[in-house]
């Protein structure tokens, strides 16, 4: 099966993390029009403390209408590397560093409009220092012990799409998966 060739992207808004255009493809002998927000991808990171417990803000995200509890995250600059973003986002929304800090997985966000990739890290180690929120950010941390992750997944409680496949990952990493 042959690519879907572009015939033309149209942008239609600029704004200051992303960008929507309207493109046109032919897949096949069919020609369609789609949508598109472009994004410079993103990270998200699970700092797990030697307690056992792992970090999470709780913020409120204005298109869900309330406050959701969610893994830090954060967009990519442009041309950062994944791992510098990563330690930033860290540092920034939980102020504190990792000593050591793996990628467990990449994922897209919702891939039939949206172009971001989500990059989930896993931060272990970690160095007490000091917040650096930007100006808009307004959140809470809330430290959750890891054994307490299934039942948290499972009440239906987290709804943020990003934190639930970090969890999932990282409760299972450290033996405490979904049964």
């Amino acid at each position: 099966m042959d690519k879907p060739v572009v015939l033309e992207s149209r942008p239609i808004y600029r704004g200051r993390i992303f960008e929507v255009s309207v493109a046109t493809v032919k897949e096949g002998e069919t020609i369609y029009t789609r949508e598109i927000i472009t994004h410079p991808g993103s990270i998200v990171i699970a700092p797990v403390f030697p307690d056992n417990s792992v970090a999470l803000v709780r913020q409120y995200r204005h298109p869900a209408g309330k406050y959701l509890l969610e893994l830090p995250a954060g967009s990519l600059s442009e041309g950062e590397d994944l791992e510098t973003g990563a330690r930033r986002e860290l540092e920034e929304e939980i102020g504190v560093t990792a000593g050591k800090i793996e990628k467990l997985t990449e994922f897209y966000v919702s891939p039939g409009f949206l172009g971001e990739k989500m990059h989930l890290f896993l931060a272990t180690d970690l160095t007490k220092t000091q917040q650096n929120l930007e100006a808009d950010e307004i959140l809470s941390i809330e430290r959750i012990p890891l054994e307490v992750i299934p039942n948290l997944l499972s009440s239906g409680k987290l709804e943020d799409a990003k934190t639930i496949i970090g969890l999932m990952l990282t409760a299972a990493r450290y033996g405490f998966g979904l049964t």
